[in-house]
């Protein structure tokens, strides 16, 4: 694996230590409230006006909680499961991802070797040419369910599942040749003030580095404008762009003029 793909690896690994940790406080908290429900007898009202009225009320109220702590922390122990089948289950390719061009090459031969089959496919179907259906790789299963009519009475692989696949393989193409060219780039910085800026293309991130913490009015429109603080790397950072550049440059070049 390269190194995309073992931060992927660790953030599954990461959502799965965090469900079973959830999993096994909430089973923890869950016992804890039974075992405590369970020294008062069953069907034992709160003897009201009795000297034991307050207490038994706020053990009773310490049970309700404890239950809702497990049921909060099972919770909880879905979403990071969730998580985990996400992120296990998502084949889309990151433009973080060294390999993302090979990738996409794969993915746009896959795609267009399926239009060739769909477009082979409705011809030898108007043909009546069954054994060249089979010779693209369809089983007679698939020919006989594909020669039925739809409810509009149209038969094999209709227009719009063409035009689909076709202008899927034109946004793949398209997206190759913008990481083709971005692959080109080289990483450069700029340094405006006491800001440096740092055009990171190994990291794919257009980074800002700050002498120390910026004010609350720098941070919202850092914010608002994409940028994330990332603690690993010292920096406010969002994916590379020529606009993320130009907003980085607007926000240093601001900074300088209020220092002057």
């Amino acid at each position: 694996m390269n190194d995309y793909e073992i931060k992927k690896q660790n953030r599954i690994e990461r959502y799965q230590e965090l469900a079973e940790k959830n999993k096994r406080l909430s089973d923890q908290a869950s016992n804890r409230a039974h075992e405590m429900a369970s020294i008062i007898p069953i069907g034992q009202p709160i003897l009201i006006g009795h000297y034991s009225e307050s207490r038994d009320r706020r053990y009773r109220e310490r049970i309700h909680n404890t239950f809702g702590k497990a049921v909060e922390l099972d919770k909880k122990a879905d979403y990071y499961e969730n998580k985990v089948q996400s992120a296990e289950n998502n084949n889309t390719i990151s433009s973080d991802d060294p390999e993302a061009a090979t990738k996409l090459k794969e993915k746009i031969e896959a795609a267009e070797s399926n239009q060739t089959k769909m477009r082979g496919f409705n011809k030898c179907l108007r043909n009546k040419d069954n054994a060249g259906m089979l010779a693209l790789g369809f089983s007679q299963s698939m020919i006989d369910e594909l020669s039925k009519p739809d409810f509009c009475g149209r038969l094999g692989f209709v227009d719009y599942q063409l035009t689909n696949n076709n202008a899927n393989i034109r946004r793949m193409k398209e997206r190759l040749e913008e990481i083709e060219k971005r692959s080109q780039n080289i990483t450069n910085e700029v340094t405006i003030g006491d800001v440096r800026i740092l055009d990171n293309v190994e990291a794919n991130r257009l980074q800002m580095f700050f002498p120390g913490k910026p004010d609350d009015e720098v941070r919202d429109e850092l914010k608002h404008n994409g940028f994330r603080w990332s603690p690993r790397e010292g920096s406010w950072q969002r994916f590379r762009s020529n606009y993320a550049i130009y907003i980085a440059k607007q926000i240093a070049n601001k900074l300088q003029e209020a220092h002057k």
